[in-house]
């Protein structure tokens, strides 16, 4: 781990991210040392940085960093913080401040290796995402919700999906939901109140247009989900997690999951 590009497993207790969550993150998958879809994680660390008024570190200072710390495994994890910085107390932050920034690498997670084909089953979560505009689609380092939410089952589903408190579908704890209508339209959740929009549902989207796929982003409601003729989840780890079951209801491991799997591996974008 490198804390402002020096080795180190310590932080300040002062600093923002630790006193209020001041801060950002991206999670990104290494393969053989190598960052894939490092682009879009760069984009949208740079978004996050202007709506909450960090100053950005440079890309190159970020790859560099990156490389550094990567190794040789042939999967693993990288995972880039960047907080406001040291200050005193207070909610209101100098703007003379500078950011802490935080580069590790992280063991690739225990993930069923039979997930991408035989899909996965998922659960309902009873804690709801609050809806704030301001913070909607940025990976901000208040995440409470997602813990909470995670804490509510074991080990018997892969993944619990999660409402806002209007009551509409929004994402996994750890992921973003698509859904086939029985149109063949692809629908992913509007994420313009809550929910973190994933480098991965971006590069879906794109791929999604470009096979000629009707895909859209809207308000959807779980009886949408439940209609749905097939579901998917994704993230950078994991690609795309065909869902089986919903509690008690199940669904196909359908053609479109599939189709989109494939065009992931071809983009060359998958640990």
């Amino acid at each position: 781990m490198l804390v402002n590009g020096q080795v180190s497993t310590h932080l300040l207790v002062a600093d923002r991210g630790l006193q209020y969550g001041d801060g950002l993150f991206e999670t990104l998958a290494l393969r053989n040392g190598e960052p894939l879809l490092w682009d879009r994680h760069i984009q949208r660390l740079g978004e996050g940085c202007r709506r909450l008024g960090l100053l950005a570190p440079e890309a190159r200072l970020l790859r560099e960093e990156v490389a550094r710390i990567a190794g040789t495994e042939a999967r693993a994890v990288a995972k880039i913080i960047l907080t406001r910085g040291i200050a005193g107390r207070g909610y209101r932050a100098d703007p003379a401040g500078s950011a802490t920034r935080i580069v590790q690498r992280l063991p690739w997670p225990g993930y069923p290796v039979t997930a991408g084909k035989e899909g996965v089953a998922v659960r309902w979560c009873e804690t709801r995402l609050a809806r704030q505009p301001r913070l909607a689609g940025m990976k901000h380092l208040n995440r409470l919700e997602q813990v909470l939410a995670r804490a509510e089952w074991q080990d018997d589903y892969a993944e619990g999906l999660m409402c806002d408190t209007d009551g509409l579908v929004i994402e996994g704890t750890k992921t973003n939901l698509f859904l086939v209508r029985d149109d063949g339209t692809v629908v992913t959740p509007d994420l313009s109140q809550s929910g973190v929009a994933g480098v991965m549902r971006a590069q879906i989207l794109e791929s999604a247009a470009a096979l000629g796929m009707n895909c859209i982003i809207q308000a959807v409601t779980t009886d949408v989900v439940k209609s749905a003729q097939e579901l998917f989840l994704t993230n950078s780890l994991i690609g795309i997690w065909p869902i089986r079951r919903i509690e008690a209801r199940h669904y196909v491991v359908g053609q479109i999951s599939q189709t989109l799997q494939a065009a992931l591996h071809a983009a060359d974008c998958l640990a």
